[in-house]
């Protein structure tokens, strides 16, 4: 093996030493994706720059829109056929749906949006984009 290839099978090794399932699942839990016991978020969406219990730099991030982009598209499928469902099935008023559903919307997608940027944070930890 040559010099090049020997640095990057341990860049390799190295790269993988970050389990990503439980980055993700801490992320989601919105605590630091390394120790999990540290806040990965302050106010209601931004990460802190460096874990409060691990000294971990969590400012590398770039969750970006992704998180909105995931809420809009699981807050449309789980919403939308219930929406067809509770219409064919009971026919309720008009005001009456838009106002459930309305609410419905606003509360998972306020509900999902911290907890899918924790777990792309984590996700990018794991895979040590962007410096992490």
């Amino acid at each position: 093996m040559t010099d090049d290839s020997k640095r990057l099978a341990s860049d390799a090794g190295h790269k993988s030493d970050r389990a990503l399932w439980p980055a993700v699942a801490r992320g989601w839990r919105r605590k630091c994706p390394k120790c999990g016991s540290g806040p990965l978020l302050y106010s209601y969406l931004k990460v802190n720059d460096i874990c409060k219990v691990c000294r971990e730099e969590l400012y590398h991030h770039q969750a970006d829109d992704g998180p909105a982009y995931l809420t809009i598209l699981i807050v449309g499928h789980i919403m939308a056929p219930l929406l067809l469902l509770t219409f064919t099935l009971w026919r309720p008023e008009p005001l009456t749906l838009f106002t459930i559903f309305a609410v419905g919307c606003v509360g998972l997608s306020l509900y999902l949006l911290p907890r899918l940027k924790g777990a792309i944070v984590g996700f990018q930890w794991a895979r040590h984009m962007h410096g992490f």
